[in-house]
């Protein structure tokens, strides 16, 4: 069984709920990631269970101006999602991902190299900085996650997927992604709709 990092929605309604993307990652993270404020569930629950919000790093991958997007196949962990367009990598924070500090700062990076490693392979060197975060709670999927937005600027385009759920890999010009935003997931939607506004 699964078991995915959450914390109480009354959390994030006290740090100040929001729909679509907050810049203001900063505050939101030193709270969520102080050890007490989050836990573990046992996954099949979490997916079902709007009182919590379950934390999931996204992703993105930027280079030359140009960013990865891809689609969902059949073996994504989260059917709801197949066949989608995206440009967000990211998965579950899970136990493995503890150290000796329990469930911090550490647990949550951990978090994100593991899934980066698992579902790509990355050519080059690169650099990453958090610049945000996600809440859709106008959808199913959404009302029970939360994402953190990772921007990865890579040296080179040289990146393959590493498992059957990441399909088609290409980068597109933040323009085109976003004249296609209809055909984006949403949580991909709303994060190109904000580097739009930046660009």
């Amino acid at each position: 069984m699964e078991h995915v990092l959450v914390i109480p929605r009354p959390l994030f309604d006290q740090l100040g709920s929001f729909q679509g993307f907050q810049p203001d990652a900063d505050r939101y993270l030193q709270a969520i990631l102080t050890p007490g404020a989050n836990f573990f569930m046992e996954r099949p629950s979490a997916e079902q269970d709007p009182t919590h919000k379950q934390i999931i790093p996204y992703a993105i991958f930027h280079h030359n101006g140009r960013y990865l997007c891809y689609t969902r196949g059949g073996a994504s962990g989260e059917k709801r999602l197949v066949a989608k367009r995206s440009i967000g990598i990211g998965g579950h924070i899970n136990p493995v991902d503890q150290s000796h500090d329990g469930l911090g700062e550490t647990l949550y990076f951990n978090g994100v190299e593991r899934e980066i490693a698992e579902e790509l392979r990355i050519g080059g060197s690169h650099t990453q900085r958090v610049i945000g975060l996600i809440n859709d709670d106008s959808n199913e999927v959404g009302s029970v996650h939360l994402g953190v937005v990772h921007l990865f600027d890579l040296s080179s385009d040289e990146i393959v997927s590493n498992e059957d759920a990441i399909q088609e890999l290409e980068f597109h010009s933040l323009a085109d992604l976003h004249a296609n935003r209809d055909n984006l997931e949403s949580w991909s939607s709303i994060c190109v709709a904000h580097l739009a506004s930046k660009d």
